[in-house]
């Protein structure tokens, strides 16, 4: 039993679960936020043009039975409007990660400096200094990249 809640301590202490916990409410505080727009304030407009406001709208089928279909309409409204700002709101978000993952492809250096000449436009993979010959020792990240291009090149002969 003590590892059962020493398992169920760990997952509820994880990052993820206590990430979704704050969206989750984040997302409660938003959709009253937005159910507060669509009743109080485009559902009364829109009762101007209209001659009625929407939460009104029913069609009585008996004493007992109601249909209260304006406010379907109403909740339709609502998610409507929280779909276009979540749209909106994950389109700025891939537009700003786009921005972020171009300028680090174009941070990246494509060239060393020799530890001896101090030369600056080595190549990341060579082995030698282009200006004064030394001997140059490649990083683990040059080695796994020069590996790669060898086995391409076997591969594609």
């Amino acid at each position: 039993m003590k590892s059962f809640m020493d398992e169920f301590k760990a997952f509820i202490s994880r990052g993820n679960v206590m990430d979704m916990a704050v969206g989750i409410i984040i997302g409660g505080a938003f959709t009253a936020i937005v159910n507060s727009l669509v009743e109080d304030l485009i559902s009364p407009l829109l009762g101007l043009f209209g001659g009625m406001n929407f939460d009104h709208m029913a069609l009585n089928l008996s004493e007992n039975v109601t249909l209260n279909y304006g406010k379907f309409i109403t909740a339709l409204i609502n998610f409507l409007i929280i779909a276009f700002v979540l749209f909106s709101i994950i389109k700025a978000l891939n537009a700003a990660a786009g921005k972020l993952k171009k300028e680090e492809e174009e941070a990246a250096p494509t060239t060393k400096m020799c530890p001896y000449c101090k030369s600056e436009d080595i190549p990341l993979g060579a082995c030698k200094c282009l200006h004064c010959g030394s001997e140059l020792e490649l990083s683990e990240e040059e080695k796994a990249a020069a590996l790669a291009e060898q086995e391409a090149a076997a591969a594609a002969e």
